[in-house]
């Protein structure tokens, strides 16, 4: 044990924790130069050179120069996530024709006859609201 002491113990993890960072940051790069659309094919091509032939100067540059951009193409994705989410829900949600089944017809006249029986609708009422749900 005394061969290895603590303290180049703490340097190897800072340096492999570093390490996986900047890989996680080196696939951001990546991920975020293949989702740019304002970025040509040959300036996409140049920069995925640059961040793989020079790795940590090149994913360097490319935050200091794209950083901004990069941000807000984040925010920009997870607002779309959101409001997908959202409409997912709300159409999920909804009781009838946005994306629910609608309950049957049969479900709805049994309700109504169940109604009229215990005297809340008329005989007026209940054949009115049967023809629209027989319409």
């Amino acid at each position: 044990m005394d061969d290895y002491p603590l303290l180049n113990l703490f340097w190897t993890m800072l340096w492999f924790f570093l390490w996986i960072m900047w890989l996680f940051l080196l696939f951001k790069v990546i991920g975020d130069i293949f989702r740019s659309h304002d970025i040509s094919g040959w300036g996409k091509a140049g920069w995925l050179i640059l961040a793989l032939l020079l790795p940590y100067l090149g994913v360097l540059i490319y935050v200091i120069v794209r950083g901004r951009s990069m941000g807000e193409r984040d925010i920009k994705q997870a607002e779309a996530q959101q409001a997908a989410f959202k409409e997912y829900v709300r159409k999920a949600a909804a009781p009838d024709g946005e994306g629910a089944p609608a309950s049957s017809s049969v479900d709805e006249l049994s309700k109504l006859a169940d109604l009229k029986a215990k005297g809340v609708l008329s005989d007026e009422e209940f054949q009115q609201a049967k023809a629209k749900f027989l319409a």
